[in-house]
């Protein structure tokens, strides 16, 4: 079954007429995806160019065009647990233009990329501090609740962190386990997806290592909804 089922009933608030009834499983990957490349834009390095992907799901699928959209990707790397599960993604990007491959070594892999976004479902941290170079951009985004975590305690203490809302740090095992442990500290954490884009937080050198960790927030779900219609409207408009 696939990790979110559900539909997005947009309404006009003044007259409560129904707009727009959306799958509520595209709008999550493709909102999520847009986040993380909005982020990217600010904490990743310009001249990124290759993009390691952990993960085969659906928000997974939207990645390469996502950050493709603000910087000048060539090259990307599919890795995940079930080895058949990147071989068919990695092979749906290739027809899709993109130089892409499937990935068995996950530690050489890492070391390789300019940018690693993690879009799993794992309960246990996949990405090792150990693994990481100066100068890249860590996209978290599948640990959406305390029992679940994409990467272990070095990678946080190596990284710039961010966040998309401030709500992740009660939401995401990701923050919340480190946090109560000590690991980290709520000074650790960096700004939020509103002062990364406003200008108010980013990156301070090109070696430094940029982490931005996303749990999703209903704004999101409304601007991508607001912007889904208009184009719908477009379309039919042309």
């Amino acid at each position: 079954l696939p990790a979110i089922a559900g539909s997005v009933l947009v309404f006009d608030r003044a007259t409560g007429a129904h707009i727009a009834l959306l799958d509520g499983a595209t709008l999550t990957a493709r909102r999520t995806a847009a986040a993380s490349a909005l982020a990217a834009r600010h904490l990743s390095r310009e001249n990124s160019k290759t993009l390691l992907i952990i993960g085969a799901g659906k928000v997974a699928a939207q990645l390469p065009d996502a950050f493709g959209a603000v910087r000048p990707i060539e090259k990307v790397m599919v890795w995940n647990v079930f080895p058949e599960g990147a071989e068919q993604l990695a092979a749906q990007f290739r027809e899709a233009g993109w130089d892409a491959s499937a990935v068995s070594d996950l530690g050489k892999s890492v070391a390789q990329a300019d940018i690693i976004s993690a879009a799993t479902l794992a309960t246990e941290p996949l990405l090792k501090g150990q693994w990481l170079k100066e100068g890249q951009h860590i996209d978290l985004i599948g640990a959406f609740t305390p029992s679940m975590r994409e990467a272990d305690d070095q990678a946080l203490q190596r990284s710039s962190i961010f966040v998309d809302t401030n709500f992740a740090v009660k939401e995401a095992g990701e923050l919340k386990t480190p946090l109560e442990k000590g690991v980290i500290s709520l000074s650790d954490i960096k700004g939020d997806l509103y002062a990364i884009s406003s200008g108010l937080s980013s990156r301070s050198s090109a070696q430094e290592i940029t982490l931005f960790k996303s749990v999703g927030n209903a704004v999101m779900d409304l601007a991508a909804s607001i912007t889904s219609i208009k184009d719908t409207k477009k379309i039919g408009n042309s």
